[in-house]
């Protein structure tokens, strides 16, 4: 049997909840990825030299109670943000180079699930990521933090022009991205089977995109959407930086 035709059948066997859930993988590696490019920073017990930041106690606390972290590791995430947005501009925010540097080794090119992180993280929408945004940001990944949190935030993922519903160009283009992200082909026909699967199954009152409320009920049929939206090690920050 032709490799692509067997390609072809072994995603047809897929369910489609999983094909669905293969398009947050990448988004969540890419943060996954983004922590450890940069966790150098946690093997040394001298915080790592930038600008000196404006965060202090009282801050670091605050964005404690604000999120799911503990206070030692709102504290190691400092740390990382500090080495993070150090890398290029060194002006207390990450812009998107520092990210494409930490994740390539370089600042040049695009990458579609890179593009979707950074403007979700990216809350204030100022073109740049402050230490609260990226704590906020990264809280929805904890273990500790509610599916309602994941749910809202595997939603905005699939609403590229942010308008509070998913039309149908947008599932096509995440489906698009996720393909050429993982190096696969499809044809047009599966590639509109897929698309129209998405919304015989998720548009509840068929009105031709896919609203909160609709996601909300997609999601507790099909809760493997969100099995990779939790990083355990977010847990790790006070061992790593040697706090007790």
């Amino acid at each position: 049997m032709d490799p692509t035709n067997k390609s072809l059948l072994g995603c047809r066997a897929l369910k489609f909840s999983e094909k669905l859930c293969a398009a947050v993988f990448p988004v969540v590696s890419i943060i996954d990825a983004l922590i450890f490019a940069v966790s150098g920073c946690f093997e040394y017990r001298n915080p790592c030299r930038s600008k000196e930041s404006h965060y202090g106690n009282k801050e670091i606390v605050r964005l404690s109670q604000e999120s799911h972290f503990t206070v030692n590791e709102v504290e190691a995430l400092h740390e990382l943000f500090k080495k993070l947005s150090s890398s290029i501009f060194d002006d207390g925010f990450v812009h998107k180079e520092e990210l494409q540097l930490a994740l390539f080794r370089t600042s040049c090119g695009q990458n579609f699930f890179l593009d979707r992180v950074f403007d979700i993280f990216d809350k204030k929408r100022t073109g740049v990521i402050d230490l609260e945004e990226f704590v906020h940001s990264l809280s929805i990944f904890h273990p500790n933090a509610p599916m309602e949190d994941k749910t809202e935030f595997a939603f905005k993922l699939y609403d590229l022009r942010q308008t509070g519903s998913i039309g149908r160009e947008e599932v096509k283009q995440m489906v698009i991205a996720l393909l050429i992200e993982f190096d696969m082909k499809l044809t047009d026909e599966l590639l509109d089977q897929i698309i129209e699967k998405t919304f015989m199954d998720a548009d509840a009152d068929e009105d031709g995109k896919i609203n909160e409320q609709d996601w909300n009920a997609f999601v507790a049929r099909h809760p493997s959407i969100l099995r990779n939206m939790t990083l355990p090690y977010l847990k790790f920050a006070q061992v790593k930086l040697g706090m007790t």
